[in-house]
């Protein structure tokens, strides 16, 4: 018997409340099931199954509070669980988290029939037994701390055929554009949250009836013969799998607590040999990649696909800006036309009012002569080019950024939630606010310090065309260190930015301009000159330590050719 104990849940997190057990003492559970959702001072999070087996004791009751690495429930590996204690099997959610939905339940109606009719009734039995039961889809945890989400596209409709890991529909997080897809092959029975609503994380989202009926669903006697046409049928309704380790959508099979391990450990699932049907990836398949020592592939740029998607979405978003616009006109001119803050838009206004009104912010302008820098752009832009990169001047503001961290660590840190320590962070993920189609968000470029300005090119034109198409991946948005907001970009000339917490800085760049300099002669020369005000955290940053900072990552930016002293 094994102790089953809370792991880490999020950064200071010690303790939770314990919401709701999905399991009783004595039930089997199978691996990555849920078994408990706890409650942090944060989000709800529902931890899983480490290995398949039986729950021999739940040590913390509904509604007491859990510690972190104490004992939460205890178990039985499946290879321990003996003859005399184990319960008869019982059906568990798989990975997918699946359900059976309640009405699929109810047990098929008993008649007394007289021994002439018994055959009948057999028939008539095991055609029943035969019949697939409904299956509630529950949606998933599709991001840290989320608990609701909107459904944007339905890509099915009721009493459509689908294929395993076929997308079925998009819904938006206060994050990002997700894309839900079926657990397995079968036929959308209902759909429980319309277009436009609000679906709930861990709630039904759609039901299905699966293609293929589960082993033991029919009695033994006359199987082979009565299932036969049972699944040449399925198989004919099953698209053919694509080959490559795809399924038949293009998507890589693998289960949802797959793909989030896939990234924890900053892996890419095209790296991964499935060996699992068509392909899958499976748990066994990650980690037996990690111990080869290939995590570095993680450095590798991620193939994008999804040109089929993309254009469905803006087909659907321009049926839906043309039907706005009639109904629109149709209007009286009087009328106040309202609409609810959700998803994004909705996260930005509270991030910001709680930061503004929450960290004392220190402001500190600059000039910035970028003559120079410009120059060096316009020499490299054609190698770029060649290369597939679109360079801009951002590449160059991240690096420098990175490179002055060297020289004030403090601008890339974090404070704990107490705000009695500081803690520096190893890498430099830096920031850069978008205006998407769903409202301003701020992915962030990963470990510039160790990215040649080429690389980080590529990573910004990647970050870009996935913002402005809603479709910037969770963990893009997360991790970032310090941010830069191009104002510049929009023709404005100063701003006063606020911090993205829990960063300490970030800074608002304004658009070059030619203006009229003194040189060192005393003559008037025409250089190109651009406004930066920075914001920081004036609980650990002073106006020396910022202004230090700043007068070092203007230094590189002003003679671009001493950043080569310091590329590795």
């Amino acid at each position: 018997m094994s102790d089953f104990k809370l792991p880490d849940i999020g950064e200071g997190i010690v303790e939770c409340e314990v919401v709701e057990w999905r399991v009783a003492e004595g039930d089997m559970i199978a691996e990555d099931q849920p078994v408990v959702e706890v409650m942090t001072d944060k989000a709800l999070v529902e931890i899983t199954a480490p290995e398949a087996g039986r729950v021999t004791r739940l040590y913390v009751a509904k509604g007491d509070i859990a510690k972190v690495h104490a004992p939460l429930f205890a178990y039985e590996a499946e290879g321990e669980v003996s003859a005399e204690t184990a319960a008869p099997p019982i059906p568990v959610a798989n990975a997918e988290d699946e359900v059976v939905s309640p009405a699929a339940e109810a047990p098929p109606p008993t008649a007394q029939v007289s021994a002439g009719a018994q055959s009948s009734v057999n028939e008539t039995r095991d055609a029943t037994s035969k019949t697939t039961k409904a299956k509630d889809f529950i949606l998933p945890d599709i991001g840290e701390g989320i608990v609701e989400c909107e459904v944007v596209e339905w890509r099915v409709n009721e009493g459509d055929e689908i294929a395993e890991d076929q997308p079925l529909v998009d819904v938006m997080t206060d994050k990002a554009l997700v894309e839900i897809t079926a657990p397995e092959a079968g036929t959308v029975s209902k759909l429980h949250v319309p277009k436009g609503d609000i679906a709930k994380v861990h709630a039904p989202l759609f039901a299905y009836l699966p293609a293929h009926t589960e082993p033991g669903d029919a009695d033994e006697a006359g199987d082979s013969e009565a299932s036969a046409p049972a699944r040449q049928t399925e198989e004919r309704a099953v698209p053919p799998v694509a080959s490559g380790g795809r399924g038949p959508y293009g998507r890589i099979p693998a289960s949802p607590a797959v793909r989030r391990l896939v990234r924890e450990h900053a892996l890419e699932l095209e790296a991964i040999a499935g060996s699992g049907k068509d392909g899958r990836v499976l748990k066994e398949d990650v980690l037996s990649f990690l111990d080869t020592g290939a995590s570095a592939q993680a450095q590798h740029e991620q193939a994008r696909a999804g040109g089929d998607r993309q254009s469905r979405q803006s087909a659907a978003d321009d049926a839906s800006r043309s039907a706005a616009t009639a109904a629109s006109s149709k209007r009286d001119e009087s009328e106040v036309r309202i609409e609810p803050i959700r998803g994004v838009r909705a996260v930005m206004a509270r991030r910001m009012v709680e930061s503004a009104s929450t960290i004392p912010h220190f402001q500190y302008g600059e000039e910035i002569d970028v003559t120079e820098l410009l120059a060096l752009r316009e020499r490299l832009k054609p190698l770029a080019e060649a290369q597939q990169a679109r360079l801009t001047l951002m590449p160059f503001f991240m690096k420098a950024l990175a490179l002055a961290v060297r020289e004030e660590p403090i601008l890339n840190a974090r404070l704990n939630d107490d705000v009695t320590e500081i803690h520096y962070l190893p890498s430099v993920n830096v920031g850069m606010a978008v205006d998407s189609r769903s409202g301003l968000i701020v992915p962030n470029v990963k470990r510039v310090e160790q990215r040649s300005v080429l690389e980080v090119a590529r990573e910004i034109q990647r970050l870009t065309a996935d913002a402005r198409e809603g479709r910037v991946a969770q963990e893009d948005l997360k991790g970032g260190t310090i941010s830069i907001s191009n104002i510049g970009a929009f023709g404005g000339t100063y701003a006063s930015p606020i911090i993205n917490a829990p960063e300490l800085a970030i800074v608002a760049i304004g658009k070059s301009q030619w203006l009229p300099r003194f040189d060192e002669r005393g003559e008037v020369v025409k250089r190109a000159i651009m406004t930066a005000t920075w914001a920081g955290d004036h609980r650990v940053i002073d106006g020396g330590t910022i202004a230090r900072f700043c007068n070092a990552w203007k230094g590189y930016l002003e003679r671009p050719e001493t950043m080569l002293l310091h590329l590795g």
